[in-house]
């Protein structure tokens, strides 16, 4: 199961193990190895490393966070650096989205799947939810409204990325210390896919994500900030059939919070919400990009 979720054979695994202290799995009572989560996470982004050219001795020791900044750095050079034809990054990005579409219009929900899943292999976490899951998403939703999908087809494709970067998340596990996100979707707001793209970026980043899921209460939302100690509260918003009551909303969140606690609104229904939030004190983020400057800006580090 880990050769396949990191792509690491036996031999590498014990070397890296061995020699490095890459990873320290638990023993079971027989002696077998047992990795957690966090084991897996880790040996992926070592792996991911490796593959763009560092050598694992310069690497084995960093922290998980920082293996992860580097991967996603890393990443994004790599795509950013090969943008020309057909055979580029960019090309091959195209050909991920495009055919997810169709799948989702067939309900063909085993290759979306496995389409979804070879882009994350390809290009990484982080670039990935920019790159692909997020342009797949906008297409979707597009597709919706414009009555070409059927609510089905959009729930199908929402789902299963919505597993996917739960299940890519999920070993991804903090420093003690690091820094607290609270992630939900106000009241009336019932996609959770954009809180999910948005938890999943900010523990790339290092950050102790919260996730609350959807459709709550400002009050609800003010009073889980309060008691988990978080320093910032993302709120996620596709649509906003109701902008009145939106508004509402976060303008009540923004005042039940503390100071100290900054408040972002991000996604395509909070941006087309920017006139009638303007000095509300709540900053709008159009894109992951914008999520992580914010994210860097709260902790000190330069924005990239």
């Amino acid at each position: 199961m880990v050769e396949e979720r990191t792509g690491l054979t036996q031999d590498v695994l014990r070397v890296w193990e061995r020699r490095y202290n890459a990873v320290t799995p638990g023993r079971s009572a027989g002696g077998q190895r047992r990795y957690s989560d966090a084991d897996i996470e880790r040996l992926r982004l070592l792996h991911a490393l490796t593959r763009g050219g560092r050598s694992i001795g310069q690497v084995a020791d960093l922290p998980t966070a920082e293996i992860a900044r580097l991967a996603r750095e890393d990443a994004a050079g790599r795509l950013l650096g090969d943008s020309s034809g057909s055979d580029g990054a960019w090309g091959r990005v195209a050909e991920v989205v495009e055919p997810a579409i169709v799948h989702a219009r067939a309900l063909d929900a085993a290759r979306f799947d496995a389409g979804i899943r070879r882009a994350l292999a390809l290009f990484g976490l982080p670039v990935f939810l920019e790159a692909v899951a997020t342009p797949i998403l906008r297409r979707i939703g597009d597709e919706w409204h414009a009555g070409r999908l059927t609510p089905a087809q959009e729930h199908l494709a929402s789902a299963a990325l919505h597993d996917l970067i739960a299940e890519s998340t999920r070993g991804m596990v903090a420093e003690d210390g690091a820094p607290r996100i609270l992630v939900a979707t106000p009241a009336g707001e019932r996609h959770a896919i954009g809180a999910s793209l948005v938890g999943a970026a900010a523990a790339a980043e290092g950050w102790h994500v919260i996730a609350l899921g959807p459709d709550l209460p400002a009050m609800d939302i003010a009073e889980a900030a309060d008691s988990t100690g978080a320093a910032l509260v993302a709120v996620s918003l596709l649509y906003s059939p109701d902008a009145e009551r939106t508004v509402a909303e976060l303008r009540a969140l923004r005042t039940r919070l503390p100071a100290g606690i900054e408040l972002l609104a991000g996604g395509p229904g909070a941006v087309a919400l920017t006139d009638a939030l303007a000095g509300s004190g709540i900053r709008i983020g159009a894109t992951l990009g914008d999520l992580r400057d914010a994210l860097r800006e709260r902790r000190g580090s330069p924005v990239a």
